[in-house]
């Protein structure tokens, strides 16, 4: 609350004054985070409990990003890569539903959580304050300008260190550091998924016309079609994915603001979608055309499906060097086209009977985005600029064909691209409209991004971290830009910015290992006992009978399967006596077992506990839960197990055992 006031007081200095423009300069701070994304308020978070003097600058007035802007349904992509504050903070999330962990929630709980983290470490925020020049000596920012909107005043602050936390990367480019926008040619990193890309999902059927008058070329395209050639699969270009909201609705009537008209609504900008449903009268749920994924409180996560949904395809191509105000326009323009998206299916009589009644259940929630008229005020904008730095990820550190030396954190989605451009095609003679740019590859599990992927090249600047728009190609960052990673990344900026302040040296020259060490030992940068962790693969785990590896649906790189007899032991060794919430890791997969033994030894007792699979429920981007066989007392001088037992039902797995020392009153 602190800066709250602080930053009134400046406003209302400059008003009782006339508004004259002036400039002030405020004192030093070890660290500046600008960004108040999920990874900002991570490293603002673990900057401050290891000690530093940090203010995280917030320019939108809007905290917590996609994470709190309607982006409640996790892109996970493999639990065991999700470490951290950054899984601190889904543990965070579930308690506030009564659960060990939660990835799917409501904007309003994302924001409960990120302000109690803000509040332990009594973080300062400066809020509505936006960059406005970089001063340099030598390789180092120095200062930097902010000026706040419709307000002729502008602050100067300086600090030792600067984390960029924005998805736009302002900070890094002002600073003059090297980055790229669009997408790199296959040839450039030898890649196979970068670039021009005209694949089958998220596509139009073959032989939609794409004309105004249908067969008639001469009548125009029709809006949202690019006249631009396509040019060859692996061309690079400076084109972005598309950028669309995650969609915060409610079917709870009693929270419900209806969906209405906006004021520049058109209805000529969705005539590729009655297209669409004409060529596909089997397609009559709002699931066909949205992903509708449903979260707490009645609330949804919604995304784009499908050849026309919510992304807003080729309008975003200025938004990375826009000026504020045109970035501004950029997201009006794709509020309105998002929420006139919604009037048209609830309203329009050309769209099909189902799908009008179904969308007509909908309205934006009353209890979200209070102050903004219950709309999300942050668009998803999936990709903006992307530094060139000391190490560049690729698709082959994504594939596991080449592997960082400096390895800091983890990721495992799918190399990921929503489309480009909507364009105009032709197969045997026929004009039709095709979507360009989606690429969906995975495969693969996860896999270490290096600590040179956030720092710039020296020369350019050797006191700026970029955890956001770090340094990635199009297609490995399409892989990384997931909101888990961001905040995992956060905080090691945060460690390595500690690192150098405390060594007096250049970002670059931050040890790597004393990041991995501190992550290992202090995960939630508070000083608390870390959890114990037991997978399969580690070399204690014995094993007796027929047991499988397997590769999909797992948590790490892969699990133990077994059907028959047999059981795979796990040793719980403990430094600390202690009192340890014990889990294991159930996976809810086709031909599961109805019930999986769990064999617990403490000491000298043993007792069995079964897990049904009917009482799991498995919620989210995932295919397992942890699930709990009790709290116990172990002895760090004792002897323990958990053993999973296989049997003739069904298959078993045995993946992994988790510890979680409870906390004591007072600590």
């Amino acid at each position: 609350m602190k800066i709250k006031i602080f930053a009134f007081l400046i406003l209302f200095g400059s008003i009782i004054s006339g508004c004259n423009t002036s400039n002030e300069e405020i004192g030093s701070y070890d660290l500046i985070v600008y960004g108040s994304t999920s990874s900002g308020i991570i490293a603002a978070y673990t900057a401050e409990m290891k000690g530093l003097k940090v203010l995280l600058i917030s320019p939108d007035n809007h905290l917590g990003g996609l994470t709190t802007g309607g982006l409640g349904y996790t892109d996970i992509g493999n639990k065991y890569a999700i470490k951290g504050l950054a899984k601190d903070f889904y543990r965070r999330i579930g308690k506030e539903y009564g659960v060990f962990e939660r990835w799917i929630f409501e904007p309003g709980t994302a924001s409960k959580v990120f302000d109690d983290y803000l509040k332990e470490a009594d973080v300062e925020v400066l809020y509505g304050y936006r960059l406005q020049e970089v001063s340099k000596q030598g390789a180092s920012i120095h200062e930097i300008t902010l000026s706040r909107d419709k307000v002729d005043h502008s602050l100067t602050l300086g600090a030792r260190v600067f984390i960029d936390a924005s998805y736009e990367g302002d900070l890094m480019a002002k600073a003059g550091v090297s980055y790229t926008v669009g997408r790199e040619s296959n040839e450039q990193y030898g890649e196979t998924y970068n670039g021009v890309q005209l694949r089958k999902r998220h596509q139009f059927p073959d032989f939609i016309d794409p004309y105004k008058i249908k067969g008639d070329s001469s009548s125009g395209l029709i809006w949202g079609i690019s006249p631009a050639q396509v040019a060859p699969d692996g061309t690079g270009d400076q084109k972005l994915q598309a950028y669309n909201f995650r969609i915060c609705l409610t079917n709870d009537a009693a929270n419900q603001v209806p969906i209405s008209r906006p004021t520049d609504y058109d209805s000529s900008r969705y005539e590729m979608l009655l297209r669409l449903f004409e060529a596909q009268p089997d397609r009559r749920s709002l699931n066909d055309y949205f992903i509708w994924s449903r979260m707490p409180g009645g609330k949804t996560d919604i995304n784009n499906r499908g050849g026309f949904s919510t992304d807003m395809i080729g309008m975003n191509y200025d938004y990375p060097e826009a000026s504020y105000e045109e970035r501004k326009a950029i997201v009006e323009m794709h509020e309105s086209y998002t929420k006139g998206l919604l009037y048209f299916y609830k309203t329009d009589p050309r769209v099909p009977e189902q799908l009008r009644k179904e969308m007509q259940d909908w309205g934006y929630p009353k209890d979200e985005y209070t102050d903004n008229n219950h709309w999300s005020p942050q668009l998803y904008v999936r990709e903006v600029r992307r530094m060139v730095g000391q190490t560049v990820m690729t698709q082959h550190h994504c594939q596991a064909k080449e592997v960082v030396k400096d390895p800091i954190s983890l990721a495992a989605y799918t190399m990921d691209s929503h489309n480009c451009q909507r364009v105009v095609v032709k197969k045997d003679g026929v004009a039709m409209v095709k979507n360009e740019g989606n690429v969906e590859i995975g495969g693969f599990g996860p896999y270490p991004i290096g600590y040179g992927a956030l720092v710039p090249k020296q020369t350019e600047c050797d006191n700026l971290l970029v955890p956001v728009c770090l340094s990635a190609s199009h297609i490995a960052y399409g892989s990384i830009r997931m909101e888990p990673v961001f905040m995992a990344l956060g905080q090691v900026a945060a460690l390595a910015a500690a690192e150098a302040i405390e060594e007096k040296q250049a970002v670059q020259a931050v040890d790597h290992l004393r990041i991995q060490k501190s992550l290992i030992t202090d995960p939630l940068s508070d000083g608390s006992q870390p959890e114990i962790l037991i997978d399969n693969t580690d070399e204690r785990v014995i094993v007796k009978g027929d047991w499988q590896v397997v590769s999909k649906d797992c948590f790490g790189q892969d699990a133990l399967e077994g059907k028959g007899t047999g059981e795979v032991t796990f040793p719980l060794e403990v430094t600390q006596s202690a009192s340890y919430e014990v889990f294991v890791y159930f996976s809810k997969i086709a031909g599961v077992s109805p019930k999986t033994s769990v064999k617990f030894r403490m000491g000298d007792e043993t007792k069995t506990l079964e897990i049904l699979v009917d009482d799991v429920e498995v919620i989210g981007q995932t295919s397992g839960e942890w699930i709990s066989v009790g709290v116990h007392l172990l002895d760090s001088t004792g002897q323990h197990s958990v053993s999973i037992q296989a049997n003739e039902d069904g298959v078993v797995r045995a993946d992994a055992v988790l510890l979680v020392p409870q906390k004591t009153v007072g600590s």
